[in-house]
């Protein structure tokens, strides 16, 4: 026993070495590993590639999450594959995050294939198939010589309420989606609460007409994205005016819309709206969409060829109804103006006001594509708010718009998109280049202006120009086809749209003033809105 005692000795420090050594080289590796984390970059956030073409006609709903589900710390902060590419450098600074919302919370849930709402005219579930660009138009389909102005691709009956849907699908291929909210410059919320409104828009009690997008707000605000800066770097769009989404407290239960944009969760956000109150200047509007949606810069061509060169007989024209009770004196006048003219072969009319066959009528697109390529200028008199979609259209027809309040005018709602001073086109004082008229409403009202009389004076030579600059504008305010790669280098409403909320992202997160600032011009816009 006692010669064998070395040897037993030495397995004994042979193990314990062994022991030790392990120890000591498992700490170490815990302590270069908190090391190594504490210092770590942030990492790049991962790039969502969507596919180039998309062959449904309607995206299913993006995946929702159950309501209790919440972030994992190691979800957000795991690194990417050592095999995956890095994102694009044109990606810096403009990283999104898409949130995943809760099925309540989703409108578009019972809109699954198969459904008669399709089929049903006033279903929101028939303005989202084509992704929300509604069903296509095929030219001279029953139409007559109404439909011979339209080409054969590009072009669908498009509802004027369906920009939610529209500009979901363009996020869902956004290039700089991330799945890392710590890395985004901006959340994108998924939310339609025009949509949400249209259900009980008038006639519902408060409670009724609040209470859903309310329930939202108090979802959207307990998620860990709304923590870091109270949501002030998330965005949506509302498709509808502000106005419909700020009904004051208390007020009537027979009334009309809600209070979201009351409330103090979207005070923080920026909500994308129709039309902005201008007399807010952290409001923003992007355009109505519409009818145009091209999958190419060739498509865009040869529709600014076909406006350019379109005969047009009427020296203007007119879309819409009149006002129950003379509630809208300019809009009565405009009609009266046209109705004269009409008969002299000098204004051309489309009347909505009967009812259910002239809301029809106004919602065919051939009609009024037809009507707005065949004036030089197309009035534009307030309707419900200032702003209308009849405005977007007459840019698409290249007919020169005719306001009557300041405030209706591109350049004081589409800021984003209206042409920035000094590009081609301008004036060579750098002030933006003519492209509407602008009339006094109480001139017209009292007697002082004719409108005919007025439009009358542009000289042809005149006309062209506007004209010219107008279709030039056209790529800037159509929502490009968002199912397929587009052929081509043309930036539309959605892209520019994304860049100026990325640079107000970006300035937010700098701890900057993101005030929209006028022109200095803001403070007379309300000397005219009569």
């Amino acid at each position: 026993m006692e010669a064998n005692y070395p040897k037993y000795l030495l397995y004994c420090l042979l193990i314990t070495g062994s022991w030790l050594i392990s120890c000591l080289l498992h700490f170490q590796y815990f302590h270069l590993s908190l090391s190594a984390s504490s210092i770590a970059a942030p990492r790049r956030a991962a790039l969502v590639v969507l596919p180039a073409a998309l062959d449904a006609t309607f995206l299913p709903a993006p995946a929702v999450e159950a309501d209790d589900k919440r972030w994992s710390a190691s979800s957000v902060a795991a690194s990417p594959s050592p095999s995956s590419p890095p994102p694009p450098a044109s990606c810096e600074g403009r990283y999104v995050y898409m949130l995943d919302l809760p099925s309540r919370f989703d409108m578009l849930r019972d809109c699954v294939a198969g459904s008669p709402l399709f089929d049903d005219m006033w279903s929101w579930c028939a303005i989202t198939v084509n992704a929300g660009l509604g069903p296509k138009i095929v030219p001279g389909a029953g139409n007559g010589s109404d439909g011979d102005i339209i080409p054969s691709t590009g072009w669908y009956s498009t509802d004027q309420y369906a920009l939610e849907v529209i500009f979901h699908h363009w996020m869902r291929r956004y290039e700089c989606l991330t799945d890392d909210p710590a890395a985004a410059t901006a959340v994108y919320v998924p939310y339609y609460p025009a949509l949400e409104l249209h259900q009980h828009l008038c006639g519902f009690n408060t409670t009724a007409r609040d209470g859903p997008s309310e329930a939202f707000l108090r979802w959207l605000s307990s998620q860990p994205t709304w923590a870091a800066l109270g949501g002030r770097d998330h965005f949506m769009v509302a498709a509808k005016t502000t106005w419909m989404f700020r009904r004051e407290p208390g007020g009537r239960d027979d009334g009309c819309g809600n209070n979201f944009l009351g409330q103090p969760e979207t005070g923080n956000m920026t909500v994308l709206t129709y039309e902005s109150n201008i007399w807010a200047p952290r409001d923003i509007a992007v355009p109505y969409p519409s009818y145009f949606h091209p999958s190419s810069a060739g498509e865009v061509a040869a529709w600014q060829a076909r406006a350019r060169a379109a005969p047009r007989p009427f020296l203007f024209a007119f879309a819409g109804a009149r006002r129950l009770k003379g509630q809208l004196a300019i809009r009565d006048r405009v009609f009266d103006v046209c109705e004269a003219a009409a008969r002299r072969g000098r204004c051309g009319l489309v009347d909505c006001s009967h009812g259910l066959e002239g809301s029809i009528t106004c919602r065919t697109a051939a009609k009024l594509v037809a009507l707005f390529t065949s004036a030089r200028f197309c009035l534009q008199p307030r309707g419900d708010s200032f702003m209308r979609r009849s405005s977007i259209d007459s840019v698409m027809a290249g007919c020169i718009p005719v306001f009557f309040h300041r405030a209706s005018t591109l350049e004081a709602q589409y800021r984003w998109h209206e042409p920035e001073p000094g590009r081609s086109g301008s004036n060579d004082d750098g002030r933006r280049g003519r492209y509407y008229v602008l009339l006094n409403s109480d001139d017209v009202l009292e007697g002082r202006v004719d409108i005919e009389e007025e439009l009358s004076r542009y000289t042809d030579e005149e006309v062209a120009a506007m004209r010219e600059e107008l279709i030039k504008m056209i790529p800037r305010f159509l929502y490009r086809d968002p199912r397929v790669r587009f052929e081509g280098e043309m930036r539309g409403a959605f892209d520019i749209t994304m860049d100026g909320m990325m640079d107000r992202m970006r300035r937010i997160k700098n701890g900057e003033d993101v005030t929209l600032k006028g022109d200095g011009s803001d403070e007379a816009m309300g000397d005219n809105d009569s």
